[in-house]
């Protein structure tokens, strides 16, 4: 019975570690590196007839060059509120419209900007690595509280800590590896 519980345990603190590692993704695809990407604009909301609205449910995204983000409503009435919405979010790249599709073109960036993003990436990665930490943290007093309640043995409270030890270290090393190519993919010119 407590072999089922420590492995209950166990296996919540994994699941919560991997929502941090997506959490960390898609932080990480939010930073703008030298290539045009949906995923800096589709978080981006819009007013869209009164209710706002995330930009991806009332457009689409293509990407014809690696530096040119073409973005088509479904409802072209909608340009100049999608149009406004970009300016709002402050992405620093302003659209051209033709009345039928918005284009962003994204600049090369400076090495001054590459070195400010890669610090950016590093925070996130930070952050990310602090969530595992605290799943680990908040599992282990689970644990304790089984010692207390169910009468757990310190021996299988040990077995299951290095467990949970062995699988924090290995989200941590996800982390790392993300931010390794991250890294490179922003200070690659």
């Amino acid at each position: 019975m407590s072999d089922d519980l420590t492995q209950l345990v166990i296996d919540e603190a994994a699941e919560k570690m991997a929502k941090a590692i997506e959490r960390v993704q898609h932080e990480f695809s939010g930073v703008r590196t030298g290539r045009a990407t949906p995923a800096l604009v589709d978080s981006i909301t819009v007013d869209y007839y009164g209710t706002t609205v995330p930009l991806k449910q009332i457009a689409s995204f293509s990407v014809p060059e690696p530096r040119l983000l073409v973005i088509s409503p479904f409802d072209k009435s909608q340009i100049n509120a999608i149009d406004k919405a970009l300016q709002n979010a402050d992405i620093g790249i302003n659209a051209s419209s033709d009345g039928i599709v918005l284009r962003l073109a994204f600049p090369p960036l400076t090495e001054e900007r590459r070195r400010a993003l890669v610090k950016v990436v590093h925070t996130k990665s930070e952050e990310g690595k602090v969530a595992i930490r605290n799943v680990r943290r908040s599992a282990r007093h689970d644990l304790d509280g089984l010692v207390k309640d169910e009468g757990l043995s310190t021996d299988e409270t040990e077995r299951a800590e290095k467990v949970l030890d062995k699988l924090t270290q290995s989200e941590i090393e996800k982390v790392d590896r993300l931010l390794a190519q991250k890294e490179a993919e922003l200070l690659e010119v």
